[in-house]
């Protein structure tokens, strides 16, 4: 190196403008992949969540480059990605049936079921607009005459480029998925250098809670998830819901998902209802199916999160809720673990002798 460049290397004003360079670039980076952003932080908390049973995964000098994080890569996508298939599967055999059923009905019109015209005050007049409106195939078509069936199928034509870009979404986030596994402890490593460097021995403290606050957000997420699918998975068995346990895998996976398990169960009951007119178990099922989703979702998940988090159950709600609103799907992970840091940060700054500790440099 040139002995006139040595002092300028620490030299203010140059680390101030090397720190500009490097912001506008970064802020032109995000602006470059803000369309693949969403699919880099779910394979961001996916590393974080896995990570502690990953460590734990015998391996070899050379497995451990390339084997041990292709393979737990293919396991969290088999994971994921099989109970998406299975769903499919079965909506197509079910949309088949419905098929059918709407066929017979636009011809026949549907018979009034039997429990309606027992209902108490209403079930006269209930019982008089379904004969007119429902029974009648005439009044059954007049009841879909303002549906636009033109936005519908253009709908479904779009649907198919959708899926084409969530397949790549997919592919984006286990490919990183694969890159984070198998440089984590380099990765891990240089994020820590960089928090101290920034923000002293707080900022390594801090990492390190965020990471404790992501495996707390998705280990909640998927245990709640499972009681919540066996919960209303005894619904289906009490009801008499055929493939009652497909169904209830399809509610555990999808009650991973913000308002996924509504859709199972509702699909369920449903089917019950068409199908097999069932009416007093469809509604059971519904009912069943909603109360353990209010108390899961609203008292259980909070609590469960925040607890593993170490955050008020007040501030774990505001994560879900804002996280879902703000970023979507990916908030309702990213919510409670921005607000995890932010309530660590409090902590750090309003803790009696913490500007004591830090002066001297011990955590």
């Amino acid at each position: 190196m040139h002995p006139i460049e040595r002092p300028l290397t620490g030299d203010p004003s140059r680390r101030r403008r090397r720190a500009c360079f490097g912001g506008v670039v970064l802020l032109i980076a995000l602006w470059t992949a803000r369309s693949y952003l969403a699919a880099v932080a779910w394979a961001i908390i996916i590393a974080v969540a896995i990570w502690p049973l990953y460590r734990r995964a015998p391996r070899t000098k050379t497995s451990r480059e390339r084997l041990v994080p292709a393979v737990a890569t293919l396991l969290c996508a088999a994971v994921l990605v099989t109970p998406l298939v299975l769903a499919t599967a079965e909506l197509g055999r079910e949309g088949q049936a419905v098929l059918g059923w709407i066929s017979r009905a636009q011809q026949g019109g549907i018979e009034v079921p039997s429990w309606l015209t027992r209902l108490p005050i209403l079930g006269e007049h209930a019982d008089r607009w379904w004969r007119s409106h429902v029974s009648n195939p005439a009044g059954l078509r007049a009841l879909f005459t303002d549906v636009n069936f033109e936005a519908w199928a253009a709908w479904m034509r779009s649907f198919g480029g959708e899926i084409a870009y969530r397949a790549l979404l997919a592919f984006v986030t286990f490919l990183t998925l694969f890159a984070l596994l198998r440089d984590g402890d380099r990765v891990g490593t240089r994020m820590l250098c960089l928090a101290e460097e920034l923000l002293g021995k707080p900022g390594e403290r801090l990492f390190e809670k965020v990471a404790l606050a992501i495996r707390g957000v998705v280990n909640g997420t998927v245990l709640v998830a499972i009681g919540e699918g066996l919960l209303i998975g005894v619904g289906y068995w009490v009801a008499g819901l055929p493939q009652a346990g497909l169904f209830t895998l399809l509610t555990v996976t999808f009650a991973m998902l913000p308002f996924g398990a509504w859709f199972a169960f509702t699909a369920a009951a449903l089917i019950l209802a068409i199908q097999h007119d069932a009416w007093f178990g469809a509604a059971g099922v519904f009912g069943w199916g909603a109360t353990v989703m209010l108390a899961g979702d609203n008292f259980v998940q909070p609590a469960v999160i925040g607890g593993a988090a170490r955050l008020p159950l007040v501030w774990t709600l505001i994560g879900i809720l804002g996280g879902l609103e703000t970023f979507g799907l990916v908030g309702l992970f990213a919510g409670p673990v921005v607000m995890a840091a932010l309530y660590a940060i409090w902590r750090d700054w309003t803790t009696p002798g913490a500007a004591v500790v830090d002066r001297e440099g011990r955590c």
